[in-house]
């Protein structure tokens, strides 16, 4: 029963376990996710503010219909722009900077001196030069199938990159540069892609990562030692409540002495281990005298009272190796390990001048005494077959104790 018992209280431990355990990586995986989620947000958005950033750069040069700067030495007028200088009157030069040029030099400024690049491309591109990588060819052509954005992580040089691309859209202010290719407002005329550096970002990541792991485990672990704590106390509570549980099992819950139950179980063992050592079993039973009486003219409150002090009594006189029980109702059972019938008397007519001498208080003020009949019998040697030595011991010593109430009762009757 016992190992029964710590089956399932193990099994209930470690499902309990398993349980808190999902939960616990279920609750860290849902923070890991959102926080990866909410990074990837973080680096659209970023990518998205400058990709607006330069269609607003490029309307503002449209609306205008290109801005004209003064031509310094060295710079080259825009090739695929008729007519891109004006001299004024004092002799000056101004070109023409129109959307494509400006926005290109300016990606030449940022990926030399910012924290990011960025490119205007298509894929029938009027400057060569702005010829579309892989990766935005890729997302050239997948706009034209309707989706909106493409983003991507790529590697290069050891380093890791954020790649976002957007399509442009073509306004009516492109049509003054783009109209003979054939563009209407609406179309897609390419599309901006924004490449910057995460490294930093992924390091933190990756350090978060190892944060999480390390709290999951640690959590794992404080969870693992709180509930070993607690299952240690339930066993505990177990243990003393299955022990309490065995006790009321074998105790007469009147008299507080063992019962019937128990005291053939240790008949039993006695009896194997008077097999073992063969030394002599002896066994006494005895029955208050005209106990119906007392129940009748007393009330079976004083009953019970005069059970549990003559109980109380008899024990006192019992050997520490004698087993006293209530065999039921008014009827008692000792029995006698290492005694001969001859010992067993003498114990006996003790017992009896102990009932007879005990003098019972009743709450009315009576004092009641009682008296008490006592059948012994014994075994000298190791029986052949136990369980049919149990009950023939039994049998012979109630079979005294017949002959002792036969006799007048309050005397000792032995049966070898």
């Amino acid at each position: 029963m016992k190992r029964i018992a710590d089956k399932a209280l193990t099994s209930f431990f470690l499902n309990l376990v398993l349980i808190m355990l999902g939960f616990i990586a279920a609750i860290y995986l849902g923070i890991f996710l959102n926080n990866r989620q909410a990074l990837e947000q973080e680096l659209q958005n970023r990518a998205r503010s400058i990709v607006e950033a330069i269609v607003i750069t490029r309307k503002w040069n449209a609306n205008h219909g290109g801005v004209y700067v003064l031509k310094t030495p060295g710079m080259i007028s825009n090739p695929y722009l008729e007519d891109p200088d004006l001299e004024t009157a004092d002799g000056r030069i101004y070109t023409k900077k129109n959307p494509a040029l400006m926005v290109r030099e300016i990606s030449e400024i940022v990926a030399q001196e910012g924290s990011f690049q960025f490119n205007v491309t298509s894929l029938n591109p009027i400057n060569p030069a702005n010829k579309p990588d892989p990766f935005e060819g890729e997302a050239l052509a997948a706009f034209e199938t309707g989706i909106p954005e493409l983003f991507t992580r790529e590697k290069q040089n050891s380093s890791t990159y954020f790649r976002y691309m957007a399509p442009l859209i073509v306004e009516d202010a492109c049509l003054a540069c783009h109209a003979r290719q054939g563009y209407r407002i609406g179309d897609i005329r390419g599309g901006i892609s924004v490449r910057f550096n995460i490294d930093a970002i992924a390091a933190a990541h990756s350090r978060n990562l190892a944060v999480l792991i390390s709290l999951v485990l640690i959590s794992i672990l404080a969870l693992f030692l709180i509930i070993s704590r607690l299952m240690n106390r339930l066993r505990g509570r177990l243990k003393r409540a299955e022990q309490k549980l065995q006790q009321i099992a074998i105790t007469d819950e009147l008299t507080g002495l063992k019962n019937r139950r128990y005291l053939l179980e240790r008949l039993h063992a006695e009896l194997v281990r008077m097999g073992r050592n063969g030394r002599p079993l002896a066994c006494i039973i005895f029955d208050l005298d005209h106990f119906k009486q007392v129940n009748d003219t007393f009330g079976h409150q004083a009953g019970d009272q005069a059970l549990r002090e003559i109980a109380a009594h008899v024990q006192e006189q019992c050997r520490a190796n004698d087993i006293l029980s209530r065999f039921g109702g008014e009827e008692f059972v000792v029995l006698l390990p290492d005694t001969d019938p001859a010992g067993a008397r003498e114990i006996a007519e003790r017992l009896r001048r102990t009932i007879l001498s005990c003098r019972i208080n009743l709450a009315d003020g009576q004092v009641l005494t009682l008296s008490a009949s006592f059948g012994v019998a014994g075994l000298a040697k190791a029986p052949r077959n136990i369980d049919q030595a149990e009950v023939d011991l039994l049998n012979r010593a109630d079979g005294a104790l017949y002959r002792a109430k036969a006799g007048g009762r309050n005397r000792v009757e032995v049966n070898v």
